[in-house]
């Protein structure tokens, strides 16, 4: 990790602000649908999307590292690796245990520790180990059913990615009115750290590469 300048008169709380997009989710349940039967014959576990957004978070959070730092007193931390959280239900409520060096996983690697995590949740198994740190949450509220929310920051975090439910709805498709499955994503993050038009790129690029998964797995 690298510090770099000072956050002049930071206040002691973080500045959160939510910036929304909503992602055409097409081409990665096609993706899924043809690959679900050989992932899980050879991985033992599902396909699930959960392992498409934490692969383009990381790419976007390489074209925007601010969003991967953390306050610490009046510094920010620039961190260069990529410890996802990834919040999962518990009897308490949410947790976010931690996916380590994610960047190094593969898809079924990903699904596996979810899952792995999500297990050890309910039985209440997590350990502190599981979720310390992390340089960056992702919160999927539409495994409730939220169609749109505003996640709270993970302090010391930055940033935090939501994802809500999938849903057909009508858009415009070269001058048509068509069905798409389409989510709505959520990225609320810390003012005094990221500005407004970084964060509305980052949330951008996430889409850009959900909608076209080919380009995601050519940049991870």
């Amino acid at each position: 990790a690298t510090i770099e300048k000072p956050i002049v008169e930071a206040p002691q709380t973080a500045a959160m602000l939510t910036t929304f997009n909503e992602v055409d989710m097409t081409n990665v349940m096609a993706l899924r649908e043809r690959q679900k039967e050989s992932f899980k014959t050879r991985y033992g576990i599902g396909l699930g999307i959960a392992s498409f957004f934490v692969k383009a978070s990381i790419a976007a959070l390489r074209e925007f590292p601010r969003l991967n730092a953390e306050v610490q007193g009046d510094e920010m931390v620039l961190k260069h690796y990529y410890d996802i959280g990834m919040a999962v239900g518990a009897p308490e409520g949410l947790v976010v245990p931690v996916l380590r060096d994610a960047d190094t996983m593969s898809f079924a690697g990903i699904e596996g520790a979810i899952r792995a995590f999500a297990a050890k949740a309910k039985d209440g198994s997590l350990t502190l180990e599981d979720l310390r740190g992390g340089t960056f949450s992702i919160t999927n509220g539409g495994v409730f059913g939220s169609l749109m929310s505003t996640p709270i920051l993970n302090p010391p975090q930055v940033g935090i990615l939501g994802l809500h439910a999938i849903k057909e709805r009508p858009v415009g498709i070269n001058g048509q009115i068509v069905l798409r499955p389409m989510m709505y994503t959520a990225l609320t993050y810390d003012h005094r750290i990221v500005d407004g038009s970084e964060a509305v790129r980052f949330l951008v690029r996430v889409k850009e590469l959900i909608e076209d998964p080919g380009v995601l797995l050519i940049e991870s």
